[in-house]
């Protein structure tokens, strides 16, 4: 782990999702992908394989805010990794079917239930919607807990063995959704490291998190030839006119809930306004019957 760390100047890297949609679905780079994920998961991880995911575009021009990426570890866990870029409602609920998608498409293959896969979320998100006071990594997992005492529910001994798992959540899938335009650029330890590399496409040369090393020889801009730099600027420039174009369609949205905000607001005003004279009207006529009445008594 390295000590806290304001970073002062740093190298120009390609960003992750650029890196994921077009170079680490190759073998000789998946150490990029183990580093990330040991850190994230806290134990050693080694990618046996790269399936097809939900959304594998490879034009250079595809206007998607989505990147994903579907690995297999050396012991058939499965490992979905997300970049998210635009704010959805539903988004939590997308990320839910996804995994239960590839649960039910092993399941479809005719495979037997003890040989589901453990599946790892993993988002990577970078819209301001999902801000939470300063958290920038969230984990969600299963836990099967005792009404009355509290305590884990864990596996039988025949099913560590079969499953090596030891609470019966460890079965089920775990999330992560990190944050990263919510991180303070402060590295204290090697998953800060990758978080700020995330959000920024620059890598300190004194980090140490595993497979920034990789990061910085294989995903280094200067390295790049003159046509493989137009290419990734070209994809960038793409990436930052979606994502504005995306901002200016809220904006425009808001604006225009305003100017409806306003109208509806005087047409309430006009019509209280109504109500007002009409209630001032009756009590006026209301006042002129009982003043008859009252006359008409003392006759």
């Amino acid at each position: 782990m390295s000590n806290s760390t304001h970073i002062k100047e740093a190298r120009y890297v390609l960003s992750f999702d650029y890196a994921l949609k077009r170079l680490l679905r190759q073998k000789a780079n998946y150490d990029i992908l183990e580093g990330f994920l040991s850190e994230l998961l806290g134990r050693r991880i080694k990618i046996e394989n790269i399936l097809e995911s939900e959304s594998q575009q490879d034009k250079v021009g595809d206007k998607q805010t989505r990147v994903d990426i579907l690995a297999v570890d050396a012991t058939g866990e499965l490992m979905i990794i997300e970049v998210q870029y635009q704010f959805e409602i539903d988004y939590l609920l997308r990320v839910l079917f996804g995994v239960s998608r590839n649960i039910f498409d092993f399941i479809q293959q005719g495979n037997p239930y003890k040989e589901i896969r453990k599946i790892y979320s993993i988002s990577i998100i970078f819209f301001k919607e999902f801000h939470n006071d300063n958290e920038y990594i969230y984990h969600g997992k299963t836990d099967f807990k005792g009404v009355h005492t509290g305590k884990i529910l864990t596996l039988t001994a025949n099913q560590q063995k079969a499953f090596g798992k030891i609470e019966a959540g460890d079965l089920h899938p775990e999330y992560y959704l990190l944050d990263v335009t919510n991180f303070n650029d402060v590295a204290k330890n090697t998953l800060d490291e990758w978080i700020y590399y995330l959000k920024n496409n620059r890598v300190e040369d004194s980090f140490t998190a595993l497979g920034l090393d990789k990061v910085r020889a294989i995903l280094d801009y200067d390295n790049l030839s003159r046509s493989e730099q137009r290419s990734y600027d070209k994809a960038l420039d793409l990436k930052l006119g979606w994502e504005s174009a995306i901002e200016t369609a809220k904006i425009e949205g808001r604006s225009e809930g305003e100017a409806e905000r306003e109208q509806l607001q005087q047409a309430l005003t006009t019509e209280k306004e109504k109500a007002a004279a009409e209630k001032e009207k009756a009590a006026a006529q209301a006042a002129a019957l009982t003043a008859r009445i009252a006359e008409l008594e003392k006759n």
